[in-house]
């Protein structure tokens, strides 16, 4: 069993695009999406994409789907800054009755068994909560009451667009990064697992991307386009912003 871990996708269609490519050429046989497929720029266009695709798919709910499956059963979430609720708003609009169903059937983690790694487990953020925060620096101490009594030697997570490759107590914990929204290098970001571990870059097309999603009704388009496709923040900046809120 090979396996692609695609996360924090965030309806950057042109990205998902050349990650797909990547992905066939690889000859895998299974994708999981780790969640945050929403929101972002191309709904429709993304989730079709995804659904439509030839290969055994296993999809993960991350908070940015709930709260855009909230919107479209009318709650609008608290936990969203007021500056990115027009864009929930407006993708929730977007979506069809039959993606309501297909975010609300969507569990919290999923487990595959991956040949040359054992049993892999995907949560999105942490295997016990989908916004919680941590990254490659933060202290192991803090981690183990997460990690402990998992009873499996791999979790793959993400949320935070910044892959790494760690390990907590006796797991080892790999984040895939993000497709759409990287924080560092430019491109798109996931991992292929199985019999090893490879932490893949995906370039593409970023000026034609740009201007595909400043083309969208997207609320935040024209920032979307220029601050998460042709200048994502630095790493060092982001993890700057995350030690301040991430697991006590």
């Amino acid at each position: 069993m090979r396996v692609a871990a695609i996360y924090d996708i965030h309806a950057n269609l042109p990205a998902l695009e050349a990650v797909l490519q990547d992905i066939r050429q690889a000859g895998v046989d299974q994708v999981v999406v780790g969640g945050d497929v929403l929101p972002g720029p191309m709904p429709n266009e993304t989730m079709a994409c995804l659904l439509n695709l030839d290969v055994p798919m296993q999809f993960i709910q991350g908070n940015g789907d709930r709260v855009v499956l909230a919107q479209m059963r009318g709650t609008e979430s608290s936990e969203v800054p007021e500056q990115f609720r027009e864009g929930v708003r407006w993708v929730a609009g977007q979506l069809h009755p039959e993606h309501e169903r297909l975010l609300a059937g969507w569990p919290k983690t999923c487990r595959v068994e991956i040949r040359g790694l054992g049993e892999a487990l995907f949560c999105h953020a942490t295997p016990r909560n989908d916004t919680e925060m941590f990254t490659r620096l933060t202290r192991e101490d803090r981690l183990l009451p997460v990690f402990e009594g998992l009873n499996v030697p791999v979790v793959v997570c993400g949320h935070t667009h910044m892959q790494f490759d760690r390990m907590i107590g006796r797991t080892r914990v790999l984040n895939a990064g993000s497709v759409g929204m990287p924080y560092g290098e430019p491109g798109a970001y996931w991992l292929l697992l199985g019999p090893d571990i490879q932490l893949r870059h995906t370039p593409y097309d970023l000026a034609k991307a740009a201007g595909r999603i400043r083309d969208t009704k997207y609320p935040q388009a024209h920032q979307f386009a220029a601050g998460n496709v042709l200048r994502p923040p630095s790493e060092e900046k982001s993890l700057e912003a995350f030690s301040r809120v991430e697991l006590k």
